[in-house]
């Protein structure tokens, strides 16, 4: 091999010196960027994947969620069929009635309906009819009863439950009450 004199191989140095540098700076400029510029496209790939997958879960479940719903307004028409509507005295007397064939528990007195809002839930869809009830029964035939009601009927609540003492003439243990109830509307009749 030759060798090279100090001049060529000073040239030569800065030669690789100059190449390095211009392969370093093309790496940080272009090579650098082009990555980070795919790293970026990368997360929004996956990004746009979940989003897919999402919506194919939501299409999958479409078909639940539609049943579901269909089955619950099935549900609530049910249940609005046997909601107060037309004459509310008669329709609060013969609930009460049927209900309490089976029950210790005689009411005798019920008052006309008032008709107001429910209050509890703004734009609620129904109204309510309020009834006063008087009656008797024992204690716990009492507690059974208001616990049977309201589990029988979801739409009505008991509330203002006052309880005595029945008068001297009346079985010993017995209470007199008096109590309110709510009753929803059905809004799909007047």
């Amino acid at each position: 091999m030759s060798k090279l004199t100090k001049e060529k191989r000073d040239q030569l140095i800065l030669v690789g010196i100059g190449t390095l540098a211009v392969a370093v700076g093309l790496w940080y400029a272009v090579i650098r960027s082009q990555n980070i510029t795919v790293q970026v496209i990368e997360k929004k790939t996956m990004e746009v994947r979940d989003k897919i997958d999402k919506a194919e879960k939501a299409l999958k479940t479409r078909e639940t969620v539609q049943a579901n719903l269909e089955t619950a307004n099935t549900q609530l028409k049910a249940i609005e069929q046997s909601m107060a509507s037309g004459d509310m005295y008669s329709w609060v007397i013969n609930t009460i009635n049927q209900f309490i064939v089976n029950q210790k528990v005689t009411i005798p007195v019920f008052s006309r309906e008032v008709i107001g809002e429910v209050g509890m839930l703004s734009k609620f869809p129904y109204k309510a009819a309020t009834f006063v009830l008087k009656g008797s029964a024992h204690y716990h035939d009492f507690g059974r009863f208001v616990s049977d009601f309201e589990n029988a009927f979801p739409y009505i609540r008991v509330q203002n439950l006052e309880l005595t003492p029945a008068t001297a003439g009346d079985e010993k243990e017995k209470l007199e009450a008096k109590f309110e109830i709510v009753a929803l509307i059905n809004p799909n009749e007047k």
